[in-house]
């Protein structure tokens, strides 16, 4: 159809703003799920009860945000049938068997265990009770593995070959998928990157609680303890981010030569032995062909595409012409216009980068602030309180939206294709789906969403401004000490 309501342009609205939404609560279940398996862990080692209520106070936290992703994430999988009939028929075979693998493994696992943990405490073994949020740890990994390699093959189409008489893709090497050279740079970056979004949520509260005039002297080391370790987790995953990073850019560059030049703008190519220069922030026409002002480091995009300060680097321009030769042949593959949208491409990407940069510089400057050991029984707070407060709410969401602009730039630098040189999304779309039925969906989904959104950000602030609850003479807690008639410990 066309038109300003193109049912193509609504589906992807649709899918778009339902998958950043549900990829908020994503790194965080990740990240906090191992946090929080440490601070169970570290418990266990020393029988310090502050490690215990950190424990429980962000279990109760990464509980939440466990559901809120769970049930926004159902949506996903219908939109392949409703509005991508025609992407789900062609490659169906190949990008449902790791789906069908996540779901059937990797979701059993981490909601079983979590289960087990939520509602174990002093009904199973202590080591054996810890092993649950571990393996839920390990569940979320899992999750993020397969899914990652269903959509890797989308960028970078492996392990399969076209039937001629069914015209579909059908899967022929399901180990050339989950090892698609794209998969195995994408998930430690995208794992790594959670970690760090699990760090920035654990180190925002706990700044709060150090903080606040309300917050009792006895349980400032505490929550001094949850920063530390929540800046460390912040430091350590940016440093794996920005490896995973520098690599996964050169491999780009290889099957995706047109996402590389829309990251900068690159009309041109540049020759072996110039050196593209990369640009921190232009100021120019809005498709980036012509520069007003711009800040600039020399040769940076050649380092980060080819690891050569001196690298070629092909243009925007040269590789339109290329592909309009190569797949202008076929149904599923010809496009007037084989660029996506610059300016997104552009800003999505170097605010991926920015954030995660300014995140692990607030990380840093809060270690240095919490340097040296402290007095267990200092009731003085940070120096500077109130701008520790604001760098508290301002790290929990630099890493939170450079997750999300890193999926905008993946999925809106790879357009206009759905099958990286197999399929445009303007042919993977439903036949029959029209206009209307696209946008009631579309309007649904945005207001539910909505509502959620409310729900998930009530509940979050309701239990995480309480603090942690003392529970050094609950006995729900230890095993020796429970009966059969206490109340589960995680019920609210």
């Amino acid at each position: 159809m066309e038109g300003p309501l193109d049912a193509v342009d609504l589906a992807r609205w649709q899918f778009g703003i339902t998958t950043v939404y549900h990829y908020f609560f994503v790194p965080i279940t990740i990240g906090l799920s191992l946090l929080v398996a440490i601070m169970q862990t570290r418990w266990m080692q020393t029988r310090d009860p502050q490690w215990l209520r950190l424990t429980t106070f962000f279990g109760k936290l990464f509980t939440i945000n466990f559901a809120l992703g769970l049930v926004t994430g159902i949506v996903q999988e219908f939109q392949f049938g409703m509005n991508w009939s025609d992407y789900s028929r062609f490659v169906g075979d190949i990008f449902g068997a790791p789906l069908a693998i996540e779901a059937l493994l990797a979701f059993f696992l981490e909601s079983t265990f979590l289960g087990l943990w939520l509602f174990g405490w002093g009904r199973i073994p202590e080591k054996l009770h810890a092993a649950c949020i571990w393996l839920v740890h390990i569940g979320t990994v899992l999750s993020a593995f397969f899914i990652l390699a269903a959509n890797s093959f989308m960028q970078n189409p492996v392990g399969y070959a076209i039937n001629q008489q069914t015209g579909r893709a059908e899967l022929t090497d399901f180990v050339a998928v989950l090892t698609n050279p794209v998969q195995l740079v994408t998930f430690p970056h995208v794992v790594s990157a959670a970690w760090m979004t699990g760090g920035a949520f654990v180190l925002a509260f706990s700044l709060w609680h150090l903080w606040r005039d309300r917050t009792p002297a006895a349980d400032r080391p505490m929550y001094r303890k949850g920063a530390k370790l929540g800046a460390w987790a912040v430091i350590v995953a940016a440093i794996v981010v920005m490896i995973s990073g520098d690599v996964q850019g050169k491999v780009m560059t290889d099957v995706q030569p047109m996402k590389m030049a829309a990251a900068e703008g690159l009309y041109e190519d540049v020759p072996e032995g110039v050196g593209a220069p990369f640009s921190i922030i232009t100021v120019g026409t809005l498709d980036g062909r012509e520069e007003i002002w711009a800040v600039t480091v020399p040769k940076l995009l050649s380092y980060l595409a080819t690891g050569s300060l001196e690298g070629a680097v092909e243009g925007i321009d040269h590789i339109q012409e290329r592909y309009e030769l190569t797949y202008a042949g076929s149904e599923l593959t010809a496009a007037e216009d084989y660029r996506p949208v610059i300016p997104v491409t552009y800003w999505s990407f170097r605010l991926m980068m920015g954030l995660g940069f300014a995140g692990m510089a607030i990380a840093l400057a809060v270690l240095w602030a919490l340097r040296g050991r402290g007095d267990e029984h200092d009731e003085t707070r940070l120096v500077g309180g109130r701008l520790w407060a604001w760098a508290g709410a301002l790290v929990l969401f630099m890493p939170l939206l450079a997750n999300s602009f890193g999926w905008i730039f993946t999925e809106m630098g790879r357009q206009p294709w759905l099958v990286m040189g197999l399929m445009t999304t303007q042919t993977g779309v439903s036949p029959g789906t029209t206009t209307a039925e696209v946008l009631t969906s579309l309007v649904v989904f945005t207001l539910l969403y909505g509502a959620l959104a409310v729900v998930e950000v009530g509940l979050t602030l309701r239990y995480g401004r309480a603090g942690a609850e003392p529970v050094e003479a609950d006995a729900s807690y230890d095993p020796a000490r429970r009966t059969d008639d206490d109340a589960f410990v995680f019920t609210y």
